[in-house]
């Protein structure tokens, strides 16, 4: 679905990926992202650089996620990051849904996986309230 780097070696895969990770984080400072860290930071966790980028840059810049990073860490932040805020990126989800993830029936798809991160929260802050009494 997605290119592949078509490099010869293990050491410029690493290198080109390394590249794009850089061009990507630039793109999230230059939308001004990260407007209150410390301006000379140059380095961010694979998990937040693709949150980030899910949210805040454009379909090009999430293709190249997916050059990146294998679609199964893609889809484990998105399901862990933002499909759980519901109604607020629900049109984005949706979008996410159809494009990169193959879901039949998004919206049915979203609301239960939702609900079930919602109340695993839930359930698990219960049960240290529960355990604390």
């Amino acid at each position: 679905m997605y290119k592949q780097f078509n490099v010869k070696n293990n050491k410029n895969i690493i290198q080109d990926a390394q590249s794009v990770k850089n061009m990507l984080l630039k793109q999230l400072k230059d939308a001004a992202v990260f407007w209150s860290y410390d301006k000379n930071f140059d380095t961010i966790s694979d998990w937040n650089l693709i949150k980030l980028v899910l949210i805040h840059l454009d379909l090009d810049s999430i293709n190249l996620l997916f050059q990146i990073f294998p679609q199964k860490q893609i889809k484990r932040v998105w399901l862990d990051e933002l499909v759980i805020q519901g109604d607020y990126l629900k049109n984005m989800n949706l979008c996410f849904a159809n494009l990169y993830f193959n879901v039949k029936e998004p919206v049915r798809y979203l609301k239960r996986i939702e609900t079930y991160k919602r109340n695993r929260l839930w359930n698990g802050r219960y049960r240290k309230k529960q355990e604390q009494s």
